[in-house]
């Protein structure tokens, strides 16, 4: 790995292109806003590691991420997903997920876009935090404290404060790649 980067990708192919493409890139589309929170959703108490590489078999389970589709899930597609290797197969977080979409479609809704409404939470900007180390990385604030509370009101599964931020980090409302990370001045551009 090169030295002017984060070091959590550590030697691993595709969590370093994850690192280097998408991570801390701040994301407007509805439809990958989703993807995020469901992958978020299933990463709790496990390794990003893990969910990453499982992303193309929920890709291809969860038809595509598609919110619309997995609000109307029923017990054939619960015991489908609850069948499959490639997948978490967690009763709890795939019910959450079919809960997660009913609500996410609610949001929309109401706001016009889910995007509108996620964004609110850093007042519709990036939040640049100015880390040297790993060990001074957060896992919650005072935005995902917020982010969290309003997502279960509404209904969300899955959505504590630290799953928030981590969805923060991943969207690009936080940019918590090290101050000498090439990405950090990278994203600050964009």
């Amino acid at each position: 790995m090169p030295e002017n980067t984060c070091e959590w990708p550590t030697r691993d192919p595709l969590m370093i292109r994850y690192h280097d493409e998408e991570w801390g890139v701040p994301l407007h589309d509805d439809q990958k806003i989703f993807e995020y929170l469901v992958l978020d959703a299933f990463q709790a108490g496990l390794s990003w590691k893990t969910i990453l590489h499982k992303r193309e078999n929920f890709r291809k389970a969860l038809d595509n991420f598609d919110a619309n589709r997995i609000s109307e899930y029923g017990e054939q597609d619960f015991t489908r997903l609850m069948s499959d290797a490639g997948i978490v197969r967690n009763k709890a977080k795939i019910l959450g997920t079919i809960q997660n979409a009913k609500c996410f479609l609610e949001v929309q809704r109401e706001f016009g876009t889910f995007d509108r409404y996620i964004w609110q939470f850093t007042g519709g900007k990036t939040i640049f935090n100015r880390l040297n180390s790993l060990a001074a990385m957060p896992v919650s604030s005072a935005e995902s404290e917020a982010m969290s509370k309003d997502l279960r009101l509404r209904g969300f599964k899955f959505v504590g404060s630290t799953i928030c931020y981590a969805f923060m980090q991943a969207a690009g409302m936080v940019n918590d790649h090290l101050t000498g990370c090439q990405r950090y001045e990278e994203l600050t551009r964009i």
